[in-house]
């Protein structure tokens, strides 16, 4: 089986890498794009037994930083 976690910083959090992109997008013409926000997706192959509330304890404890950022699991 296997996990998806999407990762992204919260609302009100600010995102340089993604302000950076936004920026480049503009110099190579791309007019028109008002914000980036910049996330990661991780994905998990899982043994058997494993759910999702396994996978939730991960991110809460390593896989993302709930302080700055929020995630989503899909497991399938």
């Amino acid at each position: 089986m296997k996990a998806i976690v999407h990762v992204m910083l919260k609302n009100g959090v600010l995102d340089p890498q993604g302000e950076a992109v936004r920026h480049a997008l503009g110099a190579l013409g791309f007019d028109g794009v008002n914000g980036v926000r910049q996330g990661k997706v991780i994905e998990l192959d899982l043994a058997d037994g494993i759910s999702e509330a396994d996978v939730t304890a991960m991110c809460e404890k390593l896989l993302a930083n709930t302080v700055i950022e929020s995630y989503r699991v899909e497991m399938g």
